[in-house]
């Protein structure tokens, strides 16, 4: 019997440590399950009064945990920083605004050579109309009046001087002075005046198309050479274009006209046009015509922009 009592005794400090290790390992778990168990007594009613006193405490007079004068310095402090950094904003920008004109572009040195642009415009480059149906052809009629009616000849002779032509005008003296302008009357354009003929050949199957360079400031076209125009069948059978007339003259833009100054300085500026007559085209028929300018420093054979220095459209004069 000793031994055995001995052995046990000897077995039971072993134990301890057993039962020890149990009451750390189960003592968390009981407190996690009283905590869950007094979460879950609360009702509703218990959450809502909580968040009623949040967002009012009118023991502490908190508003959201803060007092009236916490509030009031946190808003003190963003509304000082926000209004530092405006002014740094604004200062940077005026100082930026300073460097640059309104009158002229600073850097010029990456602009293109002019791109092209046809009158009349409604539904895009396709010009379809039956000469036999005034209604096909009386929209691209209006629109060809409305376009020039700032070319008339009298507010030409009211607004713009005479210039001569053959050369460039160039005008000097500070870049905010207001700058004369070159008349350019819509009698010049002729047959395609819409003076003679209201209909710019619409209604005989002859239609008037009016071209223009786009504006660029200070640009000087062909280098001393007046730009000329020219068109042709982009795609197909030469003889479906067989007579094209051009006005003015043969059809170029007169060096007088440039260079633009820009729509502040040259405010009465309206920009030279060269009308294409389209006298005989093939009938009942999409034909794709291609007008290009042609002159020194012009590109128009780039196939990534179809209006530089060209312009694509498509004639369909049914009977």
């Amino acid at each position: 019997p000793c031994p055995g009592l001995k052995a046990r005794s000897a077995l039971s400090p072993m134990s301890l440590p057993e039962n020890k290790q149990e009451e750390e390992i189960w003592v968390p778990d009981r407190g996690e399950n009283e905590t869950k168990a007094d979460m879950g007594s609360k009702t509703w009613a218990d959450l809502a009064g909580e968040m009623k006193i949040f967002l009012w405490n009118p023991e502490e007079k908190t508003c959201l945990g803060r007092t009236a004068k916490s509030w009031g310095l946190i808003l003190l402090f963003y509304f000082i920083f926000y209004t530092c950094l405006a002014g740094m904003f604004a200062f940077c920008m005026y100082v930026m605004l300073l460097t640059l004109s309104p009158y002229t572009p600073t850097y010029r040195d990456r602009v293109s050579p002019p791109g092209v642009m046809i009158r009349p415009y409604l539904n895009g480059f396709t010009i379809a109309f039956n000469v036999s149906q005034p209604s096909t052809w009386q929209p691209y009629v209006d629109s060809m009046h409305h376009f020039l009616a700032a070319y008339d000849d009298k507010v030409q002779e009211e607004k713009n001087i005479e210039c001569t032509s053959g050369q460039y005008f160039i005008q000097g003296g500070n870049e905010s002075e207001e700058k004369k302008a070159c008349q350019f009357k819509r009698s010049l354009l002729r047959n395609c005046s819409g003076i003679e003929d209201p209909t710019f050949g619409f209604s005989k199957g002859q239609p008037c198309i009016l071209l223009k360079m786009n504006r660029i400031i200070g640009y000087r076209p062909g280098a001393g050479v007046p730009v000329r125009v020219d068109c042709k069948v982009q795609k197909g059978n030469e003889s479906d274009l067989r007579s094209v007339d051009f006005y003015p003259g043969n059809g170029t833009f007169d060096l007088m006209y440039y260079p633009y100054y820009g729509k502040f300085t040259h405010v009465n500026y309206t920009s030279p046009l060269v009308a294409m007559h389209f006298t005989d085209v093939r009938r009942n028929y999409l034909v794709p015509i291609q007008c290009s300018l042609n002159g020194k420093g012009i590109i128009n054979d780039l196939n990534s922009d179809r209006f530089l220095g060209r312009i694509i459209f498509t004639l369909s004069i049914g009977k």
